[in-house]
């Protein structure tokens, strides 16, 4: 089946216009599964993966520059009571600025943005929680305001630039109504192996499933993980096996060096800094973090990519792990959704895995992609329910690199959208090589002294495993619940290094490069070194 793109034309001219109208006729009549992999003119995918923001939020208003996206015009709105009738309404706006603090992600925070209440039966759901959910946070419209609201393109300029010049997708989902690390889960496995929060001890032990990485590395390819803070994809457990060890790469050091020699390896993931100090800020946009920052390091990323003698042969995906409780009109699939390997969720909720998360900002940039293009669903292709969402990055991957298999239910489900870069004969020109510099948003420093969040204390949670201090009973309860932002990225930073030199030395020593590190938190203040290694 063929899948629904349109071009914003940019020229006024007769031929421009017949031109596009021309690809235009080429790119809805060509299914996708036609182009075969090898003339496939991609060798490397980037993948940055952003926090806790909506489409509508970061880029509902860019309707305003293109009417293809499917997008806001204020006309929107929630209810401070959903129940209520005569409730007071919030429209949605166009001055969203800093956010603090963090509005409700959890699964029973979701539900009720989505359906306006725990009765999740409606088909399609109302949308229409948001403002009364936020509202149960705190008694105060301040965060119903936050939620209803989205940034005006000139305030996220870097993203302003990409989606004129390149690809934005505006019906990719989150693949779990659910938080951060569930939906982080699915880029890279198209599963949470039954996960729907973030469970630090589940989290910790490093979740089993079969990753791309796996399928990447049986087939040859090589993939990278350039990580800041800590790779939180060491949530993957088959991720910490000394084979891998030599994938992971400090970002500051290596990403800029290896897109310069043109080494970027064919699969690429770029971690963010997840903890926001004075020094060096968060940049991953999770609320309270700046966007300012947040837009910083994606111009930062895609300027050392265009700069790279392999940008004629990449493509950059960037998205949102999911909406992180902010407002979004478009109702989120419900039918149609295949658990990814049937397993149920833990209780009270015994989720099945049948329909998708919240709306999320995702953009797709390469120099094979035509200036201005909107991807607005996969219509009907590989089957008549199929959605983009994150495992269509997966089920991607592989179709471009010919891998042999999916990873579960859903990649075979997901969406592909490997037609976008398929569609000219020779790469772009006029690609710009610097895009502008964004407006700052947060007035003041970062709170480094503030106690941690949430998630950041799921991160300080693993850096705990792989350092050994689970063994203590302290684990995982209270450990980093103490900490201020500083302390705990002075704390994973240490716990990563400690556990690259421990996997260093063990390679070293011959050990089964199929096995796990495991050290000792009394080796952890001197030169680490492996003290239990296990399958």
């Amino acid at each position: 089946m063929p899948h629904r793109i349109t071009i914003m034309a940019t020229k006024s001219s007769k031929r421009s216009f017949l031109y596009t109208l021309a690809l235009l006729v080429l790119i809805t009549s060509c299914p996708f599964t036609s182009v075969d992999a090898v003339s496939n003119p991609i060798k490397t995918v980037v993948v940055l993966v952003m926090e806790n923001r909506s489409f509508d939020h970061m880029l509902g208003w860019m309707k305003k520059l293109n009417p293809e996206i499917n997008g806001v015009n204020g006309s929107e709105s929630n209810p401070l009571s959903v129940r209520d009738p005569t409730s007071k309404r919030f429209f949605f706006k166009e001055d969203a600025q800093y956010v603090d603090p963090d509005p409700g992600h959890s699964f029973q925070a979701i539900r009720e943005q989505i359906f306006g209440s725990n009765d999740s039966s409606a088909d399609p759901p109302p949308m229409n929680g948001f403002a009364q959910q936020a509202y149960s946070m705190g008694n105060t419209s301040a965060m119903s305001n936050d939620v209803m609201n989205g940034f005006d393109p000139d305030n996220v300029v870097v993203y302003k630039t990409l989606v004129s010049e390149f690809a934005v997708f505006d019906r990719w989902f989150a693949s779990v109504p659910a938080s951060t690390q569930p939906n982080r889960l699915y880029v890279h496995s198209a599963t949470s192996h039954g996960a729907t929060s973030n469970v630090a001890s589940l989290l910790a032990q490093g979740y089993p499933q079969q990753t791309i990485f796996d399928n990447l590395y049986d087939a040859g390819i090589g993939f990278g993980i350039y990580y800041q803070n800590i790779p939180a994809t060491l949530f993957y457990r088959n991720l910490r096996k000394l084979k891998y060890l030599f994938k992971f790469h400090p970002y500051d050091l290596s990403f800029k060096q290896h897109a310069n020699e043109g080494k970027l390896p064919s699969y690429v993931v770029v971690e963010q800094r997840y903890m926001d100090t004075k020094l060096f800020p968060a940049n991953d946009d999770h609320p309270s973090h700046d966007v300012y920052q947040g837009q910083m390091f994606v111009k930062e990323v895609y300027e050392t990519l265009r700069a790279s003698p392999q940008w004629n042969e990449t493509l950059l995906v960037i998205t949102y792990d999911e909406h992180g409780g902010f407002f979004d009109h478009v109702p989120t699939p419900v039918r149609g959704v295949p658990s990814p390997d049937g397993i149920v969720g833990p209780e009270p909720f015994n989720f099945t895995f049948d329909r998708l998360g919240v709306r999320v900002p995702t953009i797709a940039v390469s120099p094979w992609i035509e200036k201005g293009t909107v991807v607005h669903g996969p219509m009907g292709s590989p089957t008549p329910t199929s959605e983009y969402e994150h495992s269509s990055i997966p089920a991607t991957v592989k179709k471009l690199f010919n891998l042999p298999s999916f990873l579960t239910k859903r990649d075979e489900w997901a969406g592909t959208f490997e037609g976008i870069v398929q569609t000219r004969t020779e790469p772009r020109t006029d690609c710009p090589e610097k895009l502008p510099t964004p407006v700052k948003i947060r007035q003041g420093e970062a709170k480094e002294d503030a106690k941690v969040s949430e998630f950041q204390q799921e991160l300080i949670q693993l850096a705990a495993v792989i350092k050994g201090d689970n063994i203590f009973t302290s684990y995982p309860d209270r450990v980093g619940s103490n900490m201020t932002v500083k302390q705990g990225k002075y704390y994973m930073e240490n716990a990563v290094r400690r556990f690259f030199e421990a996997g260093r030395y063990a390679k070293k020593m011959g050990v089964s490069e199929e096995h796990i590190v495991h050290m000792k938190p009394s080796l952890t203040t001197r030169l680490s070194k492996p003290t239990n290694i296990v399958p």
